[in-house]
């Protein structure tokens, strides 16, 4: 079992110490805005491990992936609790990739490896789209 531990510094900051061992701050008050929030690290987390899988396909297919970046917007409920409800995905790569190729890494990594996208499918409707450029 992994275990993570979340402190209270003051107003609404917390720093959690990951099972990695890694400190990652939190601060709920937008206002304040000292560092990301918990809901919003979600958008990241989805991000991240997608990419993480789109990233080590497409190695696999021997396609030359020269970068990759990942826009993630979302929109909450308006009553708590304040899921996310909607939330669009851009893949934007780059390099000598084939179309068929990055589509195929991306819906592999939706619908079969990306454990924080079936998380979040539970609430909410998760669409993406590619952009590749040369």
């Amino acid at each position: 079992m992994q275990t993570a531990t979340v402190k209270w510094v003051g107003g609404e900051e917390f720093v959690a110490q990951m099972p990695s061992r890694h400190a990652v701050p939190f601060d709920a008050d937008r206002k304040h805005n000292a560092a990301p929030g918990p809901m919003e690290m979600l958008l990241g987390a989805l991000g991240a491990c997608s990419s993480v899988d789109v990233v080590m396909i497409l190695a696999k297919k021997r396609q030359k992936l020269v970068s990759l970046e990942v826009v993630i917007s979302g929109e909450r409920a308006a009553e708590p609790p304040a899921v996310w409800t909607k939330i669009d995905m851009v893949y934007r790569l780059s390099g000598a990739v084939e179309e068929k190729a990055a589509r195929d890494a991306i819906e592999l990594s939706q619908s079969k490896y990306c454990s924080v996208a079936a998380m979040l499918r539970k609430t909410a409707e998760i669409t993406y789209r590619l952009e590749i450029s040369r």
